[in-house]
């Protein structure tokens, strides 16, 4: 799991309903229909923005980002080494009995095998690479998109409470619990968009920066695995992709 995601969502939310509580009137944050309107409305928007496949897909990759962690680049780099050892003990083809988890690298690997040239291989591999940024930038406009949307139909749902409101000003007493139903909408708009929908697609941001840097670390791998670099040469090449403070680490 996750966890500086968690924590974020938990913390966020947490300090909110800390705050609404220390108020006194916690009561009165709870608002049924404008939650309803803001949330369904967000979502059925998204759905007019996007396709409903694309909509549902970067709604199961947000759970994904809150419940799977990244992969470490050190074993990555340890997993291609130790098939350069391989392959330098044996040969290219030993690697075919070698189990491989991940499918992009199992795919090069199977490439190289097969004996095809290190230009395809390299072209293969970085056709997948800019296919999978073009498929994350799009989850990525969906919930910049519903991030957008939140406060719109927040300022909508206040709009209805304001008109509701001055339909019935013969009653004075109703003017101030009307006001707070009606301002409810916006603070639940700006709460989705600011701790959820904006969050979620800057954090999905950064994943698809680490699978990008992660398949460019096999993609070189593989092209090293090919040229039948020495296992310590290989590892010092893709140990260049990291940072200082994660190569000591």
């Amino acid at each position: 799991m996750d966890i500086a995601t968690l924590i974020g969502l938990v913390g966020a939310f947490g300090l909110v309903v800390t705050s609404i509580f220390m108020g006194g009137n916690a009561a009165g944050f709870v608002d049924i229909p404008s939650i309803v309107i803001v949330i369904g409305g967000t979502f059925a928007v998204a759905f007019v923005m996007f396709p409903l496949g694309v909509v549902i897909r970067t709604i199961k990759v947000g759970l994904k980002t809150l419940l799977f962690k990244s992969n470490d680049p050190q074993e990555i780099i340890r997993l291609i080494t130790s098939l350069a050892e391989t392959a330098r003990r044996e040969s290219l083809v030993a690697l075919e009995k070698v189990n491989i988890e991940d499918q992009f690298l199992k795919k090069g690997v199977m490439l190289v095998v097969d004996g095809s040239s290190e230009g395809l291989v390299r072209s293969v591999m970085e056709i997948e690479l800019e296919f999978m940024k073009q498929r994350h930038r799009q989850g990525q406009a969906v919930f910049k998109g519903m991030g957008a949307m939140a406060p719109a139909f927040g300022m909508i749902g206040t709009l209805i409470g304001l008109v509701n409101m001055l339909s019935n000003l013969s009653d004075p007493s109703s003017i101030g619990p009307a006001m707070a139903v009606a301002l409810l909408t916006t603070f639940y708009g700006a709460i989705m968009a600011n701790v959820v929908f904006l969050p979620l697609a800057t954090k999905l941001e950064e994943r698809s920066a680490e699978d990008a840097l992660f398949m460019q670390i096999m993609i070189e791998g593989v092209s090293s695995l090919q040229r039948g670099d020495h296992p310590t040469i290989v590892k010092e090449k893709l140990q260049a992709f990291l940072s200082p403070a994660i190569r000591e680490g």
